[in-house]
């Protein structure tokens, strides 16, 4: 059977031996990152064809990773959301039109999925549904889903959601905080979402470090 990996690789393309995996017993690799700043790589390799999954708290730099690192931008909710708030007027509130955000978004992601085409994805960690769905369209495609999780703190986040000039509810951050938490403390652990076989755990300094998200021939 083969097994599928996600390869930390500097900016020489060379593989970086000090972030070896940790291997659960469930055979999932978590390499943790954290801490590395400005020694961390830049470049993080996967086999084509997979898929990435992107998460962390609101603010915490996800969308930044994303459009730096991912070819043609990746698939970011955030992208569309800016999209359409270009259109509607100043006055119409966000809250009115989400729901046509939200369909052309997972429209845009279905299409991606359907092509077979490697993607980067962003995750808000709250929705284990969209997980769900990632896993099983690479488990059909016969490839994996790689899981990229931004450890930030909640100050980190909120000044993020303050520098971009949008923020989420106290309620619905909350949420967030405790999603996340648990994704971490699972990673940590060697317990990754169902169908992941693979996570990456970043802080803001080693995220900062990554240039490219590359995919490569078996």
């Amino acid at each position: 059977m083969r097994r599928f990996g996600v390869l930390a690789l500097t900016g020489t393309g060379s593989v970086d031996a000090a972030a070896t995996a940790r291997t659960s017993a469930e055979g999932a690799a978590v390499r943790d990152l954290r801490g590395r700043g400005a020694h961390g790589p830049q470049w993080l390799g996967f086999t084509e064809g997979d898929i990435v999954v992107v998460s962390g708290l609101p603010g915490g730099g996800k969308s930044t990773l994303i459009k730096r690192a991912a070819q043609d931008g990746g698939i970011d909710s955030q992208d569309v959301r800016e999209r359409w708030e270009r259109r509607m007027p100043r006055a119409l509130p966000y809250a009115v039109y989400r729901p046509l955000v939200r369909f052309d978004h997972y429209w845009g992601l279905w299409r991606t999925l359907r092509s077979g085409a490697s993607a980067v994805v962003h995750d808000c960690g709250t929705q284990t549904w969209v997980r769900s769905l990632l896993a099983a369209t690479a488990r059909r495609r016969g490839r994996a889903l790689h899981l990229l999780l931004l450890d930030t703190s909640p100050q980190e986040a909120l000044a993020g959601q303050a520098a971009r000039g949008r923020g989420v509810s106290a309620y619905a951050f909350a949420r967030h905080r405790g999603a996340v938490a648990r994704l971490l403390r699972d990673a940590e652990s060697g317990r990754l979402p169902a169908g992941c076989t693979s996570a990456v755990l970043l802080d803001r300094g080693s995220a900062a470090r990554v240039s490219r998200i590359a995919f490569r021939r078996p």
